[in-house]
């Protein structure tokens, strides 16, 4: 999401390397530069305006250091602000015994979902969530959610049928919670395609009924300035605890996340990164700050590595990789244990560098051609490749619906990779032999 504006920021830091000192010119032409992409990744205007004047305040004040370039003291600066734009730290939800969630905001922006994605990153915490369907006016919304909780195996409360009172129907969830056990209640409550007063009256009843201890509201980061709005004027009906981002994988101009906390001054507790039930995580300032400014998100990709592949399918696939006796049927495993993960544009931004490099961008369907090919082959044709001859590529090139030479090229790719896996274990044996002979 953050890839034009990223990009936009590192021209503005670009121009000041080449300075020898932080001067008010220097500082005031390149501040210029990263208001204009704020302004144009949707950052609120005041939010800009106050961001820029203190980062120039420092940039310009006793706290610069004389041991690095003017470059290097402006991302760090600006790193620093963007955490504290953000929110600073991580802030946790109140899970006090018994605690209740109410999911608030409009139709569309994923509350339904992130209500199952946050009842579900909760279970895998140790905790016991429960679903509870309160949106009285889409019976699709409840049947969601009630797909969803059976996908997650979370308990879910439906409304009878036809129930139109908020209040009756709630009453009848608490005595169903309190039959079912849990110690988390998660209420999905009711939407608009607008803010109007009806819907903030029905919320208002059931929060001062209910007496929550989160009031989270969802937000679509696509929508830019329009969330902000919505943000201020929930908060303003039903004092929000804090805010769950949505759609954070898209290609939207992101300034949502950097003008939300600040205006609300609440703070994003969850992001959605995906479409898929697992692809709902905490939201960390320093992460995106880092992110933003093309420094990746180390942590964030160990994390998301470990989610995703057991600690038994890294030992095999390291076992394959030290021994060269890495096949193709290895390669279709590695490729799907990745893509596990999610989106690979994400999975790239979250390494160092990986912003720099202009063509390392993903074809999505290029990766499922890649994937068609190998299923093409018969399970020996995969365990040895050099068997595949002239014939066999245009029999496996016609199954998977690609040309010959696509085949041929993924064949040669891998060829290569395994080339040079087989060399790295001889150097490994080469110098574990010219070591033989020396204690360390």
């Amino acid at each position: 999401m953050f890839a034009r504006l990223s990009d936009k920021l590192q021209d503005a830091f670009k121009n000041l390397r080449g300075q020898g000192k932080i001067s008010e010119a220097n500082v005031t032409d390149a501040l210029k530069e990263v208001r204009m992409a704020l302004l144009d990744a949707d950052v609120h205007f005041q939010v800009a305006k106050d961001f820029i004047a203190k980062v120039k305040e420092k940039a310009l004040g006793e706290q610069v250091l004389r041991s690095v370039t003017p470059g290097q003291q402006i991302v760090k600066i600006f790193h620093e602000e963007l955490c504290a734009l953000l929110g600073g730290d991580t802030a946790p939800l109140d899970l006090s015994k018994n605690s209740r969630i109410l999911i608030v905001g409009l139709n569309g922006a994923g509350k339904t979902t992130s209500s199952a994605k946050l009842a579900r990153l909760l279970k895998s915490q140790g905790l016991a969530p429960l679903l509870i369907a309160s949106d009285l006016h889409r019976p699709a919304a409840i049947d969601q959610l009630a797909v969803l909780a059976d996908q997650i195996e979370v308990p879910v409360f439906r409304p009878e049928a036809g129930e139109t009172d908020i209040l009756r129907s709630t009453k009848r969830a608490l005595e169903w919670c309190e039959s079912t056990g849990g110690n988390v209640q998660i209420f999905d409550t009711a939407g608009r395609q607008e803010i109007d007063g009806p819907l903030i009256e029905e919320l208002k009843r059931l929060r001062d009924f209910l007496q929550p201890q989160e009031v989270l509201l969802v937000c679509d980061a696509a929508t830019g300035q329009q969330a902000v709005s919505v943000a201020e004027h929930f908060h303003a009906a039903l004092g929000l605890t804090g805010l769950i981002l949505t759609k954070l994988d898209g290609d939207a101009r992101g300034g949502a996340a950097l003008s939300l906390r600040s205006v609300t001054g609440r703070p994003i507790k969850f992001a959605g990164v995906g479409e898929k039930i697992d692809q709902f995580e905490t939201f960390h300032p320093d992460r995106l700050a880092g992110r933003i400014l093309g420094m990746g998100d180390v942590v964030s990709l160990v994390e998301r590595a470990s989610e995703a592949i057991s600690e038994d399918e890294a030992r095999r696939m390291e076992e394959k990789l030290r021994t060269a006796t890495f096949d193709l049927t290895d390669f279709l495993q590695q490729f799907k244990m990745i893509r596990r993960m999610g989106p690979l544009e994400n999975i790239l931004g979250m390494i160092p560098g990986m912003d720099k490099i202009k063509d390392s961008s993903i074809d999505e369907k290029q990766l499922k051609r890649v994937e068609a090919i190998i299923l093409s082959m018969t399970p020996r044709e995969r365990a040895k490749p050099d068997i595949l001859n002239a014939r066999r590529r245009q029999r496996i090139s016609r199954g998977s619906g690609v040309s010959v030479t696509e085949v041929n090229n993924l064949i040669l790719r891998f060829n290569q990779m395994r080339k040079m896996m087989k060399n790295m274990g001889a150097m490994k044996k080469l110098m574990a032999k010219a070591g033989a002979g020396f204690k360390f």
